[in-house]
């Protein structure tokens, strides 16, 4: 054993002489001028070269990348964990009818600050330092700040995330020090990453996966809605977005020298053994590229807001633009008739009736009586137009027969015969059309609704694990009983209409009502609703019509009798 011993001594000795000799240079091979005080050597050292300006900017090269760390933020409205690298989001949930989780790691998410301290090198993330690793705002502290430290490449950087009890947003506040002895000039990005095609993937939230980017440069909205066709695009502007239907990320700039910046990688060609080609990605960024002189520092400033598409947040934050309505197709020349003004006075009412009946199915039925209610006069008109061209139907089809072989004959007589009896052929058209814009408006206004989202109408429970009845008015109603119903009141509303014309179009038009109820199998509960409402009123209103015609033939009818 102490043959061993004595062995293993020696060979480690010898082991340690031979790595001095060939491994630990000399104190003559030491190139750096400022290298530590040693032992004098045997000869002279020669004479340290003149200092350059260039080698003195150079920054110290990076040492070993601490572990990551992780802060976790809980607010009132969403959780969040905060990585130190970069300060990207690694989770982001909010509580927002239900958990919705807005960040999917490799998916969906930010990417943390990104900065580049030479032209010639990609951004890369900057570990950073907590100041803490628990945030819990609420009533009692409104506010709270993450603040994170760190080093890159010759500069110092600080980040200050402030989170708010009230809000979506986070505020982000950027200081970034040269603390070298040359101007830099740097770049930093703040990118927001997501998946171009989200068919192949499971649904995760109760939402929209992004599906278009929207920015507002100069003043204007642009949309891409193909995240395969974005490529990059670099503008000055307000605000940048990944947007769905009901939820947005944004980025918004608080400070000068910020640009917006949309890319996408476009179709990834697959492989060649045949393996299905990689989901690409689309992101959104704020970029600024600044030049610090030595010993100064830039700072910036920008807002994260990752949420619901609430009318009002969005309006705090001039967001709410991203909210597409759409417009009103109208004549080139005068231009569209932008949804918008239609669609937020229907949001507004509709929200003010749920803060009295809390219930936002109550809440749709009473706004579309409402609506009714307003257009009862069109509606009457329109109903006494198509039952007086009911009326003279007969002449009508007597003067097709007396006059098949003469087009322009038959169309003299007949605009004749509408003359001499007062009547409009399009007097039934005309008051409908003047009503489509506000019922097209409401239909977008709660298609477009995030705050339909788990709202419960006639919700009865569970039964092996569908919904009874109307448990989300934002999803189809599982039992398809409420399209079925539409689409009855649908048939027979068509035939209490009167009609007009050919009757093989009055025929086509009571197919109308199957292909609706087989549209609306799927659309949001919300929208059937409307529609269901919608259909009972109209025949309401045509009985309340009808009930003088059927008066006045019941007495005829007892006249014939007596005489």
């Amino acid at each position: 054993m102490e043959k061993r011993a004595i062995i293993a001594a020696v060979l480690m000795a010898a082991l340690l002489l031979v790595y001095q000799m060939f491994f630990f240079p000399t104190s003559q091979e030491a190139p750096a001028p400022k290298a530590p005080a040693q032992t004098a050597p045997a000869t002279p050292l020669p004479a340290p070269p003149p200092p350059v300006p260039a080698a003195a900017a150079m920054p110290r090269p990076p040492g070993p990348r601490p572990p990551q760390r992780l802060a976790v933020v809980e607010t009132p409205l969403y959780d969040a964990v905060v990585s130190s690298e970069g300060a990207k989001l690694q989770a982001f949930v909010l509580k927002y009818r239900g958990e919705k989780p807005m960040v999917i790691v490799g998916d969906l998410g930010p990417a943390g600050l990104l900065i580049s301290a030479d032209a010639s090198r990609p951004p890369d993330v900057v570990p950073m330092a907590f100041s803490t690793e628990r945030i819990a705002v609420g009533a009692e502290r409104p506010t709270q700040d993450l603040v994170l430290t760190g080093e890159l490449d010759g500069l110092r950087v600080r980040q200050r995330l402030t989170f708010r009890a009230d809000d979506f947003a986070i505020d982000v506040s950027l200081r970034v020090e040269n603390v070298t002895r040359a101007p830099r000039t740097i770049t930093l990005a703040l990118p927001w990453l997501t998946r171009e095609a989200w068919h192949a993937t499971p649904e995760k939230f109760q939402g929209q996966h992004p599906t278009e980017i929207v920015w507002s440069p100069n003043g204007h909205v642009e949309r891409v809605e193909d995240l395969t066709a974005v490529g990059e695009r670099i503008s000055d502007g307000e605000w940048i977005a990944l947007g769905s239907v009901w939820y947005v990320e944004a980025l918004i700039p608080q400070t000068p020298g910020f640009k917006l910046v949309a890319t996408s990688e476009g179709k990834l060609p697959e492989a060649k053994n045949g393996d299905k080609a990689p989901a690409g990605r689309a992101s959104i960024a704020l970029r600024a590229t600044p030049t610090i002189p030595p010993g100064q520092a830039w700072e910036g400033g920008a807002l994260i807001y990752a949420g619901p598409k609430e009318y009002e947040r969005l309006r705090a934050h001039g967001l709410q633009e991203t909210i597409n309505f759409g417009g009103f197709p109208l004549p080139r020349r005068w231009g569209g008739l932008p949804m918008e003004w239609l669609g937020v006075p229907i949001l507004f009412l509709m929200n003010w009736v749920y803060k009295y009946v809390g219930n936002y199915g109550v809440a749709i039925i009473l706004l579309t009586v409402l609506t009714r209610v307003l257009f009862y006069p069109l509606t009457v008109k329109s109903m006494r137009s198509m039952k007086a061209m009911q009326a003279l139907q007969p002449q009508v089809n007597a003067l097709r027969n007396k006059h098949k072989s003469d087009p322009q004959r038959l169309q003299k007589e007949t605009l004749e015969l509408y003359r001499k009896y007062n009547v409009n052929p399009m007097g039934g058209c005309l008051p409908m059309v003047a009503q489509v814009p506000i019922f097209y408006g409401l239909y977008l206004a709660l298609s477009l609704a995030v705050e339909l989202q788990n709202a419960k109408f006639l919700c009865l429970g569970r039964f092996f694990g569908v919904d009874l009845w109307i448990c989300d008015l934002a999803a189809h109603d599982p039992t398809y009983v409420l399209p079925v119903l539409m689409g009855v009141t649908m048939f027979i509303q068509q035939k209490m209409s009167p009609t007009s014309g050919d009757p093989r179009q009055a025929k086509m038009m009571l197919v109308m009502p199957f292909v609706f109820t087989f549209m609306f199998l799927n659309l949001p509960s919300g929208l059937v609703l409307y529609w269901t409402v919608s259909n009972i009123l109209q025949i309401t209103q045509q009985r309340l019509m009808d009930r003088p015609a059927r008066a006045r033939a019941g007495r005829e009818a007892k006249d014939a009798g007596r005489a």
